[in-house]
Order: structure tokens, then sequence, then C-alpha cells
């Protein structure tokens, strides 16, 4: 097992996604920089109830698996406010965990093994294709590189990275997300999204 310091957020962060944070409360500005310094991740999961900015007497209840999150730039415009770019890389899962006086938690994880690079099949080709075409048009956009969504390598052949990032790009439920998460069979997670992708008629037959 593991100890890791634990960013709860209104969101999901899958591997090789990519969060950029603001960081002003001061157990966070603490922590990312400790993590900054001893190049140290710490694990992002998804805030199931409480808000992300502490408030007296909240109660926060976290979602049991979660993501290790690198930075991987940074910068301090101003005194007290941290502008950090962070990657996914390893899913985890809470065994323990505690909040610490200064709000901030703390928790014993084990980290859960990669998805394994197993090729799109032809049966899901479709969904790849669509994020493929995303990317294009993003591209011909001109969005700068640090505000795409999506960031490079694009491996556009492997299930489990093409299912990551369409669970980051649409609309899903906090509950949708974080079983997409805990699903370990790469295939199968990208089966559900296009099923998902079906339904809203994003996909083309």
């Amino acid at each position: 097992m593991t100890s890791i310091p634990l960013f709860p957020l209104n969101t999901v962060l899958y591997p090789d996604g990519y969060l950029p944070l603001q960081i002003f409360e001061v157990r966070y500005l603490d922590m990312i920089r400790k993590c900054i310094t001893g190049e140290q991740p710490f694990g992002v999961v998804q805030l199931l109830d409480g808000a992300e900015v502490r408030k007296p007497g909240q109660h926060e209840t976290l979602a049991q698996v979660g993501t290790l999150a690198r930075v991987i730039d940074w910068a301090a415009p101003l005194s007290g406010l941290l502008q950090i770019k962070c990657m996914g890389t390893q899913r985890f899962q809470i065994v323990s965990s505690e909040q610490m006086k200064t709000g901030l938690w703390m928790a014993q994880v084990e980290l859960l093994p990669g998805d394994r690079a197993v090729p799109v099949p032809r049966e899901q080709q479709n969904v790849a294709d669509a994020l493929g075409a995303l990317i294009r048009t993003l591209q011909e956009q001109k969005i700068p590189m640090d505000q795409m969504p999506i960031q490079p390598p694009y491996r556009l052949d492997e299930c489990g990275w093409v299912a990551n990032r369409w669970c980051e790009l649409l609309s899903l439920t906090p509950v949708q997300k974080q079983l997409l998460l805990s699903q370990e069979n790469p295939v199968l997670r990208l089966e559900l999204i296009q099923d998902t992708l079906s339904d809203n008629g994003l996909l083309e037959e």
C-alpha cells in the first residue's frame, strides 16, 4: 500500500487524462508545492458529497477509486495562487482515508493494474474514428496545445485510451463516470462508451 494526499474534485481524472487546475486553498497549496519539490504524485478522487472549496462543518464523501496525477507544468502568477497542469497516470483504490486538521485528505491506497494495450476491435472502430475526427477539428481551430482537452500522444488504436478520452468528454453522471473508471476491461469500457455515443446520436452507422 502507498500513502498519498488526495485532491477531491467534482470530476473524474482517467489515466493519460489532462487536468489543468488553479490552486488557492492553503491545504492544497502546501500539498502541491511538496509534490512539485519531491516530484511526487497526488490522488484525484471524485467528490460524491460536499463542495470542492472547504466550508465550516462540511461533510465530504469521496469515491473509492481514483487516479494518480503528476504535475507536468506549473506557474505562480500571484502570491497564494498556483496554476498547474497535470496528467493522470495510474488508477488506485482507497483502502483507508483520514482528513487532517488542515482539511487535507490522506489515504492508504492500493494501485490498480493499468490497461492492457488492446487494439480497437473492428466493431468499435467508429468510436475511435469519431474521436480522431474531433481531435482534427480542434487542431484545425488552432487551439493552443495547453488548452486542448486531449493531449498527445494520440493512441487512437488502443481501446483503453480511446474509451478514457470519451469518458472525460461526455456529460456523464457521477455514477457512470465512476463505474467506467472502475471497469478493468478496456474493451468492455469501450463498448459501454459506444452504447452511450449511439444513444446520443454521436456515431455514424
